[in-house]
């Protein structure tokens, strides 16, 4: 065997061995690296709805509309509102005569037990040969009645003064019906999916539109099992949305502490997250979210929740 086959051995077999480090070297990196095309943008949805029901008479935004915290999104009927508060005015006024009756015969009957008394104290006081027993019984007798007369006038002037306070009550009450007619918008954000319109009836507790807070989107990474041993809260992200673009900084926010399993019919229904392991027939490493916080989006970025993206994250920048 000459020198040049010899060479040309000792060449396929050094490329050989750089091609399979080289093959082994991705492989490590896509199975154990920390990183995951599989990424969704998320952001808190407020879904909007009135406490109190009625007919919708005002819708003031339009769908995909960007509005701000307290702006008006849509209005009840206040017809009937308002007339809950003509009633409740008037029940207030009502209890508060009926109030004022209750203290006037209360005072009166006050001012006739103390002068009863003070008749039966002073026979009470007198001799025997001034005064009869019998009208000292008679004096004593009276003090009694009033004494009855003025505790039930107290009473009275109690049980009026719980029916000014639930008339108050019920006035106030009616206010805040009226004003929560009005829905306002709870954060900045974007309504998205509007499908209400005058006319409509809006039940209390129902909601009846989406708001997308704008300072509140986040990414879910959904990482594999085998690549969770490099990932760490604080450690840096970048996410690189599918539509392309300058790609957004963040960091790990926090890892998820438990999904669904779909081979546990009972773990269905309590709030963890269902992770789609894609194939069912082969066993696949499982999917973990990690919540990733946003530090700062790019200018001219459009977020939307629900885009996919991709997120790698950078372990070595660990402190």
């Amino acid at each position: 065997m000459n020198t040049r086959t010899l060479l040309r051995a000792a060449t396929t077999l050094v490329l050989l061995a750089v091609a399979i480090a080289l093959v082994r070297a991705l492989w490590l990196d896509y199975m154990f690296s920390p990183w995951t095309r599989d990424g969704r943008v998320r952001a808190k949805v407020v879904q909007i709805a009135t406490d109190v029901s009625g007919l919708v008479s005002e819708v003031r935004v339009h769908d995909n509309q960007y509005v701000h915290k307290g702006d008006v999104l849509f209005v009840l009927d206040p017809a009937r509102f308002q007339y809950a508060i003509d009633q409740a005015d008037a029940d207030l006024q009502r209890a508060q005569a009926q109030l004022a009756e209750t203290k006037a015969r209360m005072s009166a009957a006050q001012t006739e037990y103390g002068m009863k008394r003070a008749q039966a104290s002073r026979r009470a006081s007198l001799a025997g040969d001034a005064i009869s027993e019998e009208n000292r019984a008679d004096a004593d007798s009276l003090a009694l009645q009033s004494k009855s007369s003025y505790e039930g006038a107290a009473a009275a002037y109690a049980s009026a003064q719980a029916q000014v306070k639930a008339a108050q009550v019920a006035q106030r009450t009616a206010m805040l019906n009226l004003a929560r007619s009005e829905a306002h918008a709870p954060a900045d954000g974007y309504i998205t999916n509007l499908d209400l319109y005058p006319g409509d009836f809006a039940s209390a507790g129902v909601a009846r539109m989406a708001l997308i807070d704008t300072h509140s989107f986040w990414v879910y990474g959904y990482f594999e099992e085998t690549k969770l041993p490099s990932v760490r809260e604080g450690d840096p992200a970048q996410v690189r949305l599918l539509s392309g673009g300058t790609p957004i900084e963040g960091h790990v926010e926090s890892l998820a502490s438990g999904i669904a399993d779909r081979d546990n019919p009972t773990s269905r229904g309590d709030l963890l997250a269902d992770v789609n392991p894609i194939f069912t027939w082969v066993r696949l490493a499982q999917r973990v979210p990690v919540r990733i916080h946003l530090d700062r989006v790019p200018e001219g970025v459009k977020l939307a929740m629900g885009m996919t993206c991709t997120v790698t994250l950078t372990p070595s920048a660990r402190n």
